[in-house]
């Protein structure tokens, strides 16, 4: 068989997306490649596909056995031979894979870093035919990278024990450094290097500043999805609790999920979420990063990521079946100075100090107000135009900015005359002339700056105070004291201009202006919803996930077109030879009603 026979038999697609075949090719000729290219723009297929075109076996190196384990049954599914081997299973059931792969019976073998290191295992691959070896996720190889794993970096060992098998390495992100790195740490010999576009275009970003703790912002953001798969980012198991438990209270099927629930408990809330039986999952990121499913149409951050890098991945778990998504991001000034904590507790080198230019780009990032998609592709040295209607920014270019200079003047002024030796509520107290027992016995209400800040209210001068700090016009030392920064004193001298967005300044309650987009006009709502119902019983019937079956972009095609037969059926993405002859013909039923 061919290329295009295999992805038409086994993946149920016409044709490539773009450059996946460029990738398989150079797998085909036995060249190490570097893949990057975002999350949902086909990366697996890239190493799924040319394996079959092989004698072999593929070995694929991946970090997360959620990830894994899902990868695995969509493979079965397709009617494609393959296994992982991880702590989880017994000792039994690894020796009955490692009999199949002795056998040739398996075509793609799953695995996680640490293995590597197991003398058993090395020893095993050098009895087994290998055609190549797959890298997932390779910026964990990368020290520059925002999920450096040390098992990860020792994967050099594969080009010293099997100099002659090609190395196919895939990542969603990574920056010309982290590029480099890659390349060099897993010692890649004269790769082909492959970049796609990093804009999603069925992604649409926004980011707020978070009023309070953001609970009512995310209501009414998880509400604008009536009832689809969303996951909810925090950074604490603790605060997975509560707003789930907050979710549940205004009638959203919310689980939390995070390391410390029990196992029973954390596959329970797994296996409902993929079935479609609870609509969000509030995780921490490590969790929320392991989960496989493809028809997630939100993704909200309810505190602000500490690299671009990892916001990124993050969000890219949300429209991964190339259907309109949409992610949050609730952000304030506290997060920044948490962050900026963690980072001084470090010791002083060279990666501190990326860490903390790294933070810096992310804080640039949540206020910026340019095109969000341009500012993550030039993040990754990318180039690309305005999404024009994928980001708040862009929908709302004049969105109530206003010109706060002279105030930002009068704070930085009273932080600077009061000796910056103040936190900045009493700044505050400062500017709007407080009586209070320490501002008088300072002297402080013979100032110039005393009480000139009466028209605004103490949470407007509060926002201005985190604007700055967003900006970097001030900094946070030692009990809270503010500090002006080289640019902070810029502004003051009238070099730089300052604005805020009105509903911030005014702490009105901002709405949730982009609506989630589910288009219910170019499909069939309710031939959908009886497939979607077929889906799950065969689902279930299977032991499988309802999106192993057909995707929701598969249904809603189905929905369109109505095929009356088994070639029309075949003409549908995603429906290959395997999961017609497996599920085709129920389907059809349904159609033909």
């Amino acid at each position: 068989m061919d290329k295009l026979s295999i992805l038409k038999r086994y993946f149920g697609h016409e044709s490539f997306r773009e450059l996946q075949e460029e990738v398989i090719d150079s797998i085909l000729n036995k060249r190490d490649v570097l893949l990057i290219l975002p999350t949902g723009g086909g990366k697996s297929l890239c190493y799924q596909l040319p394996t079959m075109l092989m004698g072999g076996v593929t070995v694929v190196v991946s970090p997360l056995l959620a990830l894994m384990h899902d990868q695995v049954v969509a493979l079965k599914a397709n009617g494609i031979e393959a296994a992982m081997i991880s702590s989880m299973q017994s000792f039994d059931e690894i020796r009955e894979i490692e009999q199949r792969l002795l056998n040739g019976q398996i075509k793609l073998l799953y695995a996680a870093p640490e293995r590597l290191q197991n003398e058993h295992f090395l020893n095993l691959l050098g009895y087994l035919n290998i055609n190549f070896f797959v890298i997932d996720e390779a910026h964990c190889v990368s020290q520059w990278g925002h999920e450096f794993r040390e098992d990860y970096r020792k994967l050099s060992l594969l080009k010293e024990k099997f100099p002659d098998i090609t190395i196919a390495a895939f990542t969603a992100t990574a920056t010309q450094e982290v590029q480099a790195d890659i390349v060099q740490a897993l010692k890649l010999n004269s790769p082909k290097i492959v970049r796609g576009k990093l804009f999603r275009e069925n992604l649409t970003i926004k980011a707020q500043h978070r009023i309070k703790d953001g609970k009512a912002q995310l209501v009414e953001f998880i509400k604008s999805f009536g009832g689809e798969s969303g996951i909810v980012y925090t950074l604490s198991r603790k605060s997975t609790e509560s707003i789930a438990a907050f979710l549940q209270s205004k009638g959203i099927k919310a689980k939390p999920y995070h390391a410390g629930l029990s196992t029973e408990l954390k596959n329970s809330t797994y296996k409902k979420f993929i079935e479609d039986k609870i609509e969000t999952v509030v995780a921490t990121i490590a969790f929320g990063m392991g989960i496989d499913k493809s028809n997630i149409r939100y993704v909200a951050h309810l505190t602000m990521p500490k690299t671009v890098e990892n916001y990124y991945q993050e969000i890219g778990r949300a429209g991964r079946d190339g259907l309109e998504s949409q992610t949050l991001l609730l952000f304030s000034a506290s997060d920044i100075v948490q962050q900026r904590a963690f980072l001084e507790d470090l010791p002083d080198n060279t990666y501190k100090k990326h860490a903390f230019e790294k933070l810096n780009q992310m804080v640039k990032f949540a206020n910026t107000q340019i095109c969000r998609h341009k500012f993550i592709a030039n993040y990754f040295n990318d180039d690309i135009e305005p999404c024009k209607d994928k980001c708040d920014n862009c929908i709302e270019p004049d969105r109530n900015s206003i010109d706060i200079t002279v105030n930002a003047q009068k704070m930085l002024s009273a932080i600077y005359r009061t000796g910056q030796n103040f936190g900045l509520h009493y700044i505050v107290d400062i500017l709007r002339g407080s009586k209070e027992q320490r501002i008088l016995q300072n002297g402080h209400d013979t100032l110039s700056v005393y009480g000139i800040g009466q028209d605004l209210s103490k949470n407007a001068w509060l926002s201005i105070g985190d604007r700055l700090l967003e900006l970097g016009a001030v900094n946070i030392v030692e009990f809270k004291v503010y500090k002006l920064t080289k640019f902070g004193i810029e502004v003051l001298k009238g070099v730089h201009k300052i604005s805020i967005n009105e509903d911030r300044l005014s702490l009105k309650k901002q709405k949730a202006k982009v609506k989630a987009k589910i288009d219910t006009s170019d499909y069939n709502v309710e031939i959908f919803e009886k497939l979607r119902e077929l889906r799950l019983k065969i689902a279930q019937e299977n032991a499988i996930p309802p999106y192993i079956v057909f995707s929701d972009k598969t249904l809603k095609e189905m929905s369109i077109k109505e095929p009356k037969n088994k070639e029309e059926m075949l003409q549908i993405n995603g429906v290959g030879e395997v999961k017609f002859e497996r599920y085709g013909k129920a389907f059809l039923e349904i159609l033909q009603e």
